[in-house]
């Protein structure tokens, strides 16, 4: 006797209610327009129960066309507070239109196949936005929903958006020497580049002079390092590549003597739990990053099945919470 356990099959059903198959795939699919009756439906479904039947999902994908699954490509980032809330609220909006979430994380050098190679997934959604060689590969692999759309302008919103509010900041207060405060993982370096370009910009249409930056880490001594060199240098406002990094650079003050904000001014970003939580508590850009996968997950939604698209990203918003770690400047 084989140990092999064959799979329960709708012929199985059927021939134990005494219905066609035809019966039983209208039943179980909930297949709109068929005239079957509530007793047989019943039949049916408690057939089904008792023989322990589970639906083929490859089968049940080539009779709908799509899998219901979107593929989140996630590039090789820690999974930080925005992110985990992202992520969460676009699972949330995928699961009750019925699709699941699937993320998939690449790292510089992979040698294993991607995975969109193996998974047939109704949406790939990147993030970032999918560079001309990955476009490639996932239309070869027969993925044709792409979000954001290869061939139209960026669809979500700018990640710098909140460096200029943390710069603008310190400004109106008063401040006019800032720094920036940079992030040591160099999985960020891309992002935290184009934090410090904004901070730069922002500075420039200011009126204000160069924003220097630092690498900040409360493991090596850098965050130390950094805040002494600029208090020397006359710098009184830190604009931080996130919380993080605003709590190491804050500590370092505060161990090298100086006082949090009299003597300088720390804005950080993304307005996680620390930047309540730390003392002095930070001042943080607040970014509504639970709009933002809602506003995705419709796009993807969209992209799958005609659901009607988000008009705009109306409710992903960014906004400075203003806290105690930033005043205006002594003198």
């Amino acid at each position: 006797m084989s140990g092999t356990t064959r799979r329960v099959t709708a012929a199985d059903i059927a021939e134990a209610v005494g219905v066609s198959r035809a019966t039983v795939g209208f039943v179980l699919n909930n297949t709109p327009g068929q005239t079957i009756s509530d007793s047989t439906r019943e039949r049916v479904i408690a057939a089904a129960a008792r023989l322990g039947y589970r639906p083929h999902r490859a089968a049940q994908t080539l009779a709908r066309g799509n899998s219901r699954i979107v593929l989140f490509v996630l590039p090789d980032w820690p999974l930080e507070h925005n992110m985990r809330r992202f992520l969460d609220e676009a699972a949330h909006v995928l699961d009750e239109a019925g699709y699941s979430m699937i993320t998939y994380t690449r790292h510089p050098g992979d040698r294993s196949r991607p995975l969109w190679e193996s998974l047939d997934a109704d949406v790939a959604v990147g993030l970032p936005a999918f560079d001309g060689d990955t476009v490639a590969s996932l239309r070869a692999a027969g993925i044709t929903n792409i979000y954001p759309d290869p061939s139209g302008p960026a669809q979500m919103p700018g990640i710098t958006a909140g460096t200029t509010l943390q710069v603008e900041h310190l400004f109106d207060i008063g401040h006019r020497r800032l720094a920036f405060a940079a992030v040591p993982d160099l999985r960020m370096t891309a992002l935290n580049e184009q934090r410090l370009t904004a901070a730069r910009q922002a500075a420039e249409r200011l009126g204000l002079g160069e924003v220097e930056a630092r690498t900040v880490d409360h493991r090596d001594g850098t965050a130390v390092a950094a805040v002494r060199a600029w208090h020397d240098a006359g710098v009184t406002g830190v604009i931080a590549y996130n919380d993080d990094v605003a709590a190491a650079a804050a500590g370092a003050a505060l161990r090298a003597g100086l006082t949090i904000p009299a003597d300088i001014s720390i804005v950080g970003h993304d307005d996680s739990p620390l930047a309540a939580l730390f003392v002095p508590a930070l001042t943080s850009v607040r970014m509504n990053t639970a709009g933002l996968g809602r506003y995705v997950a419709q796009e993807a939604l969209h992209l799958a099945d005609g659901r009607p698209a988000p008009h705009a990203v109306t409710d992903v918003s960014v906004s400075l919470v203003a806290r105690e770690s930033t005043t205006p400047p002594a003198g």
